[in-house]
Parts: C-alpha cells; sequence; structure tokens
C-alpha cells in the first residue's frame, strides 16, 4: 500500500492512549486502517507479554510511515507503447510507552484588574438659543 495512503490512517492515531486508537482503527472506512490496525494489536501484545505493561497504560508515542520497495510493471497503451506502474509499498514503525496520560493542568486564574472608571456627570440643562447667522448688509458703495 503506497505509503500516502498509509499517513492519512496514523495520523488520525498519533499521540492517542493505545486502546483508543485501536477503537478508532477498527471503525475507519479506509483499508489501511487493517494492516494498521495490526500492527497496534502486535505492538500492544508484545508490550504486554515482554514487558508486563498493561494494554491501558500505553499510548502511541511515536507512528512513522516510509515508502518501501517499489514494484515496477508496464500496462499495454496504444500503438504498441507500454506505461508504467508503480505498486509502492510501505515500512511502518511505531513506538508505545507506558507512561500514563497527564491530568490536565489547572491554569490559575488570576484576578482581573480593578480599573478606576471617572465618569463625568452631565446635566441636563435648558437647550442652548440656536444660533442664527447673521446676514452682512449691503454696501451702498458703486465704486
Amino acid at each position: 500500500m503506497a505509503p500516502r495512503k498509509v499517513r492519512l490512517v496514523i495520523d488520525t492515531v498519533r499521540g492517542l492512549p493505545a486502546t483508543v486508537a485501536e477503537t478508532r482503527l477498527a471503525f475507519l472506512n479506509k483499508r489501511a486502517s487493517l494492516p494498521v490496525l495490526k500492527l497496534l494489536r502486535s505492538a500492544m501484545a508484545n508490550a504486554e507479554h515482554n514487558f508486563h505493561v498493561r494494554k491501558e497504560d500505553l499510548l502511541i508515542k511515536t507512528i512513522v510511515v516510509d515508502g518501501g520497495p517499489t514494484l515496477k510493471r508496464s500496462a499495454p497503451r496504444a500503438f504498441g507503447r507500454a506505461a508504467p506502474i508503480r505498486e509502492r509499498t510501505s515500512h511502518v514503525s511505531i513506538v508505545l510507552s507506558a507512561e500514563a496520560p497527564k491530568a490536565p493542568v489547572k491554569k490559575t486564574v488570576r484576578p482581573a484588574k480593578t480599573v478606576k472608571k471617572t465618569v463625568k456627570k452631565v446635566t441636563k440643562s435648558s437647550p442652548a438659543p440656536e444660533a442664527q447667522p447673521q446676514s452682512q448688509p449691503l454696501s451702498a458703495d458703486s465704486n
């Protein structure tokens, strides 16, 4: 299977607890999810058997897909030509850690700064008389 297609699957489970990742892979609608699920279950069984770690404590620390050897084939085309077909393969590496997931750290909330606002008191007084435009008297100079 092509590494590009497998990367779509492993990106959904990277950093998750192993049991959650196992459930997610079981219901993922991609063909690459079955081989990755098989690899995860094998790694979980190895950790449980060899290192006596409970499955619930396992966490996917790293999971990487690299390209494997490419099988080169050819398909017949028009006018006696041949078109190349590359059947790509993948190498998937997984590392599980026995660290229990850390509890979320509570952020301490600082009290908001108190800002002293000065509010101007506006009193409503009687409306000011409207300013009337003053007309300029016409001068009688005819020079």
